[in-house]
């Protein structure tokens, strides 16, 4: 939402302004850029996995919170480019409707920077969230000059997240990092390991099948070798027996020649043991 629809929302609406139908999808204006829509699925696409066995959160980009205290769809909304609620039943919606929602605003939201919103998303939305959402973590991203920054919300006021030798944000509410990898926007874990998408984890078991497939190849190949080895050890002994075989058939030969001779030399009267 731009700036004149915020003051136009503070000031009152004139009554010959026709509202669309309050069950409409969000109508939240284009992104940007396609790096700023890629910046947002990327998000999306990478927290929805990683809980994909989790129903009690919803994350939404791009689409339309109403906060109205006179729960009126005519005034008071937002369109933060990401955001996530926590503690509540996860499944598809229109748009977010605090008074609908128990009241829930959202626990995480993040802006993605362009020229055109900076201002109005460090400033103007930065206080809607800090006084009217409560919102306890808020960033704020450009994709272009890579400008990243966050707040957690301290007694009332945001206060600047510090990074990590990484660089990364400490998000207390979702209980994981953000941080750049190559150029955009991505989670992290508690021990600083990558959030995968879908995709990132099917390459990743196809690499450890792969793996897996090499080192039994090598497994299957050192076994050969091992088999090779045994044969040929059952060879060399095989021909050891067969030395010693001969060996002992020449010293039975030798033995009988020498009894032979012995026997020659008793028929000449000579004592073979005297010689």
């Amino acid at each position: 939402m731009t700036i004149a629809q915020e003051l136009d929302s503070q000031e009152g609406i004139c009554q010959d302004v026709i509202f669309p139908p309050g069950d409409l999808y969000s109508d939240e204006p284009p992104l940007e850029s396609e790096l700023h829509l890629e910046q947002i699925m990327l998000l999306l696409k990478c927290l929805k996995w990683l809980w994909r066995d989790r129903n009690d959160f919803y994350a939404a980009g791009n689409l339309t919170i109403y906060y109205s205290p006179r729960q009126r769809k005519s005034e008071n909304f937002r369109g933060p480019d990401f955001f996530v609620v926590l503690g509540c039943e996860r499944k598809t919606r229109k748009s977010w409707v605090v008074w609908e929602e128990d009241g829930k605003y959202p626990n995480v939201i993040l802006e993605i920077l362009s020229d055109s919103t900076a201002n109005t998303d460090k400033d103007l939305k930065k206080t809607i969230y800090q006084d009217t959402f409560r919102t306890p973590d808020y960033f704020w991203f450009d994709p272009y000059t890579q400008e990243f920054a966050g707040f957690h919300l301290v007694d009332g006021e945001y206060q600047p997240l510090q990074a990590s030798e990484q660089g990364y944000l400490w998000s207390h509410q979702l209980g994981l990092y953000l941080g750049v990898y190559e150029g955009l926007l991505r989670f992290f874990t508690r021990d600083r390991q990558l959030v995968p998408t879908p995709e990132e984890t099917a390459e990743q078991v196809q690499q450890k099948a792969e793996q897996a497939e090499q080192k039994a190849e090598q497994a299957e190949q050192k076994a050969e070798q091992a088999e090779q080895k045994a044969e040929q050890a059952e060879q060399k002994a095989e021909q050891a027996e067969q030395k010693a075989e001969q060996a002992e058939q020449k010293a039975e030969q030798a033995e009988q020649k020498a009894e032979r001779l012995a026997a020659k030399l008793r028929e000449l009267n000579i004592n073979p043991e005297t010689i």
